[in-house]
């Protein structure tokens, strides 16, 4: 695989208008990339590409729907002809017992968190592989895709399928000497708004207190967007698979998790 081009390249970033994806678009624009910000939030979207300086695209985008991410592909390549790098970072956080949350709310998470990323693969990767040049592909999942967690099965439940996708599509990748890069991006704990409204219709007491808890973890030991991203292209220059920016929240609980695994031991609680 060639080197991937970050001055002058083509950045394609989904759930860009909050949290992570601000940062990634802010690290981006900073190594002169040119940008296409996708989120479903589309005031805030357009709000948050002014204040971004280069040749932006700001794309209205539901990742949830097949069709939104191929115009958003379609779009790219119409505007810039070309792609280098690909983040399909868009995700939504849902809290309860899993025998609680409504259906409609199971099926959120997993339209947002797990098929919003084969969406984006489905309509990238044959365009990518077809102009046969280097470029890379960021998938987000998340600590909780390696360490399940109470009262957010939803979350867990479709970052863990984030884990196979991407490493099976890597797999491919390779099988077909294709240039393009994958990596699989594991976020800890991050400032962001992803449990601002993570509720059904009634908030069981015990999820209210849950969330309350992370929300304080992530205002008092959560990374800044900016900060996080600083670490994530450091990783993506460095040609790393795994991009665990926060390896403080990740390394010994996922050691401990597997010799649990190895053993037979029953998982330890995480509350």
């Amino acid at each position: 695989m060639g080197e991937l081009r970050f001055q002058g390249g083509v950045a394609v970033i989904t759930g860009a208008a909050s949290g992570i994806g601000t940062g990634l678009a802010r690290k981006a624009a900073a190594l002169g990339m040119r940008l296409v910000l996708a989120d479903v939030q589309e005031r805030v979207l357009r709000d948050f590409a002014a204040t971004l300086d280069g040749d932006v695209l700001a794309m209205p985008t539901d990742v949830a729907d097949a069709a939104s991410v191929e115009r958003l592909a379609q779009n790219t390549y119409e505007r810039f002809g070309s792609v280098d790098l690909l983040f399909n970072n868009a995700g939504v956080l849902t809290t309860g017992f899993s025998w609680q949350i409504e259906p409609e709310r199971w099926k959120r998470s997993f339209d947002i968190n797990f098929n919003g990323v084969l969406h984006g693969l489905r309509s990238f990767v044959p365009r990518l592989l077809k102009a046969g040049r280097p470029a890379h592909i960021v998938n987000t999942s998340s600590v909780g895709g390696f360490l399940p967690s109470p009262l957010m099965a939803p979350y867990s439940a479709s970052k863990f399928a984030v884990l196979a996708l991407t490493e099976s599509l890597r797999a491919e990748l390779e099988m077909l000497k294709a240039p393009v890069g994958v990596s699989l991006l594991a976020p800890g704990p991050v400032q962001s708004g992803i449990f601002n409204d993570p509720f059904g219709p009634q908030a069981d007491p015990a999820a209210q207190a849950f969330v309350d808890s992370m929300r304080t973890l992530l205002t008092r030991h959560g990374l800044t967007p900016d900060a996080f991203a600083e670490r994530v292209f450091a990783s993506i220059a460095r040609g790393q698979y795994w991009l665990i920016p926060q390896p403080e929240a990740f390394d010994e609980p996922f050691r401990q998790r597997n010799e649990d695994i190895a053993a037979r031991r029953n998982p330890r609680p995480l509350w």
